[in-house]
């Protein structure tokens, strides 16, 4: 069985029917679905869909690319949610959080601040709830980093990992897994596939990021949770490893990083 550690399976490209795409994955050996909310608007949705499809859990938190239109209150809420959630099982971490550096207008000035307090003060919630963190990490590693040496937390996942070996290495040390999905797939991604090939096998997760980063048979279509095994298995083969002791080794991994999922 597998885990997909990052699915944003309530956004619009599902249509009306995002339990009909859990179910398919479920059937497809997909035994779990980690949904990450994105901002207050949506913590409510992925609270609900999750507790819909036994084969689903979720995160609450507020994404880099949607602190533009944040406020601060939304901090309050944020910390509130979790409270109110933490006899939820299918709670599983904050997130997703972190940093974007890519995208125009987001990496310089009022704006970065503004990430790294958000970022900064979601880190200070999942550590006073205990609950790892799922972290977007774009162009923007070693200041990610540098926020997670300053606040003591119980590690967590950097997803779609894009990083150096150096890098990988220091978010290992720090508790954390690091989450590989459909860029993998593609021969001309090759740090990612030496990423994927040579860092310790304890350290990866597998993921989708569906409705987007498409393996190379589906781009540019929509991606799905039900992909996840075909990406496993393109993950074995850079292992060098049978396609059942990846999805054991990386399901295992998964667990142990959010305790929860048990």
């Amino acid at each position: 069985m597998w885990i997909d550690t990052h699915c944003h399976l309530d956004a619009a490209e599902f249509g009306d029917d995002p339990d009909a795409v859990a179910l398919s994955a479920e059937q497809g050996g997909v035994s779990r679905i980690v949904i990450p909310a994105i901002a207050r608007s949506n913590f409510n949705t992925v609270q609900a869909l999750a507790g819909r499809q036994p084969n689903c859990v979720y995160a609450l938190g507020i994404h880099p690319i949607y602190v533009p239109q944040a406020e601060e209150a939304d901090l309050d809420a944020l910390r509130c949610a979790i409270a109110g959630a933490m006899d939820d099982p299918r709670l599983v971490a904050v997130g997703e959080i972190g940093l974007d550096f890519f995208l125009p207008g987001l990496a310089d000035g009022e704006m970065r601040d503004k990430q790294e307090f958000f970022y900064s003060e979601q880190l200070k919630i999942a550590r006073d709830a205990g609950l790892p963190v799922l972290l977007h990490v774009r162009r923007s590693q070693d200041i990610v980093l540098k926020y997670l040496r300053r606040i003591d937390l119980p590690g967590g996942i950097a997803h779609a990992f894009n990083g150096s070996f150096q890098q990988a290495e220091e978010f290992i040390r720090l508790g954390f897994k690091l989450g590989f999905g459909g860029a993998m797939t593609f021969p001309r991604a090759l740090q990612i596939r030496r990423l994927a090939a040579g860092v310790d096998v304890s350290a990866l997760v597998l993921e989708t990021d569906a409705p987007d980063i498409s393996p190379l048979w589906l781009h540019p279509r929509r991606n799905s949770p039900e992909e996840l095994p075909r990406i496993g298995a393109v993950l074995a083969e850079l292992r060098g490893l049978p396609v059942e002791q990846v999805a054991e080794i990386t399901s295992q991994n998964a667990r142990s990083v959010l305790p929860r999922l048990t």
